[in-house]
């Protein structure tokens, strides 16, 4: 019975290992993205500040309505004095109670209570873009990154291959050397490629590592998570076709949100001008209050008191500026200063975004042709590597020679592996400014 339990103790263990395995999952470039939108430290605090501004919209909208302030005085008085619910000259010990229930609402103040509204109205759907225009930055470094880990990822599997080759080639070259038929130079030569290339592998290991803790801090992810990614499957992302840069730029202009956000800059910046030149108008403020009293010089009671004294009282108030030192003029001014300021930045964010797209254009333009010159390159260096490999095997080649021609293929893979993903970075770029999706 016992070995029943602890097969079956055994059977459980390797089965939830084995879903352990199953849940280690390999990030796609989507699933970062996704990822990193929902959880990264700067997209959190600019939607912070999209809250912030959703507040402050909603406390402008309540300034219109009208407030209501209840305040309750007790007074303790002796000697000659004015009873303040009486308003009688008395020379004795007075105790009041004032009971009072106030409100007051602006019925106009230039206009600027509405413009406040409208301009922190515009500044949510400022800080809305913003928030997009965070989540489309992480966007980017991701992808940077990504593309970076695959490139040192593909890195390590030349690396590995370079490592088996030049094993197999020191085995060759004992045996050899054994027969007598090469020198102990070759043999050496043949152990030097191989420590060479084995030094390569843990440098590429490395530097993949590397790049998967870039990916993680991106990510968010904690020291103890484990990170992968998923290999490139298909060479759909690779670009051929490059589109018209003039209309990539168009189409970024409709569709990036640091473009929009830009153009309402200088909305926010005219509601502030017409804040500014409210202050030049009168303000009419409607007021009124509910009050009553008790004092110990009258003979009724509280409660009778307080409906003998009850009172009321409405008021309109009108402030009118005459002259307040210029600073509304000076508040004017520095208004018009801030329009043509967001005016200034709405070009420099466009000149911007022309910059990167044009640089963008002209790299993936390069590119094509990049890849399809390591491409053959890479090709040619393989088939020439395969017959120096022949040869060496008939001992018709150096090793020096051997080795040679084995570098010469390793710097045409890296080659071509760096053109591949350049390729596919400045494909997405192109992508991204379009509006399109980001995916591989």
């Amino acid at each position: 019975m016992k070995i029943y339990i602890v097969i079956g103790f055994l059977f459980c263990s390797l089965f939830s290992y084995s879903q352990e395995v199953k849940a280690e999952k390999l990030w796609t470039l989507e699933e970062c993205i996704a990822y990193a939108k929902e959880k990264s430290i700067t997209v959190k605090s600019v939607a912070l500040t999209l809250e912030s501004a959703q507040v402050n919209y909603e406390k402008s909208k309540s300034m219109r309505l009208p407030n209501l302030m209840g305040n309750v005085s007790q007074n303790f008085s002796s000697g000659n004095t004015i009873d303040p619910i009486t308003s009688s000259y008395v020379s004795q010990q007075i105790n009041s109670t004032s009971p009072v229930l106030t409100s007051s609402v602006t019925l106009f103040q230039g206009n600027q209570l509405n413009n406040q509204i409208k301009q922190n109205q515009l500044l949510v759907q400022q800080n809305s873009l913003y928030v997009e225009e965070a989540k489309n930055n992480v966007a980017l470094s991701i992808i940077e990154s990504y593309l970076q880990a695959l490139y040192s990822k593909e890195g390590i599997r030349i690396a590995e291959n370079n490592l088996t080759s030049s094993e197999k080639e020191v085995a060759r070259s004992k045996a050899r050397l054994d027969a007598g038929s090469i020198a102990m130079k070759d043999y050496t030569d043949a152990v030097s490629q191989a420590a060479t290339n084995k030094y390569t592998l843990v440098s590429a290991k490395n530097n993949y590592a590397q790049q998967l803790i870039i990916l993680k801090q991106l990510l968010e992810l904690t020291p103890e998570d484990s990170f992968d990614i998923a290999d490139l499957e298909t060479q759909n992302s690779l670009l051929s076709v490059i589109p018209n840069k003039l209309e990539v730029y168009n189409q970024a202009i409709n569709n990036l949100p640091e473009i929009k956000a830009a153009t309402l800059s200088k909305a926010v910046s005219e509601k502030g001008l017409d804040i500014a030149k409210g202050a030049y108008l009168p303000t009419l403020s409607l007021s009124g209050s509910l009050g009553s009293g008790y004092t110990s010089i009258q003979d009724a009671d509280f409660l009778d008191q307080m409906n003998l004294n009850f009172n009321q009282r409405v008021g309109l108030s009108l402030s009118i500026p005459v002259f307040n030192r210029n600073q509304t003029k000076g508040q004017v001014q520095l208004a018009k200063i801030n329009i043509e300021k967001a005016d200034i930045e709405s070009q420099t964010v466009r000149k911007e975004l022309y910059s990167k797209i044009e640089t963008s254009w002209q790299n993936a333009t390069a590119s094509v042709e990049q890849l399809e010159a390591s491409k053959m390159a890479s090709d040619a260096a393989s088939e020439s590597y395969k017959l120096a490999q022949k040869r060496y095997e008939l001992n018709d080649l150096s090793t020096t020679d051997l080795i040679v021609s084995q570098n010469m293929f390793t710097n045409a893979q890296q080659n071509y592996i760096q053109a591949k993903y350049l390729n596919i970075l400045y494909f997405q770029l192109l992508q991204f400014y379009q509006g399109n999706e980001i995916k591989l």
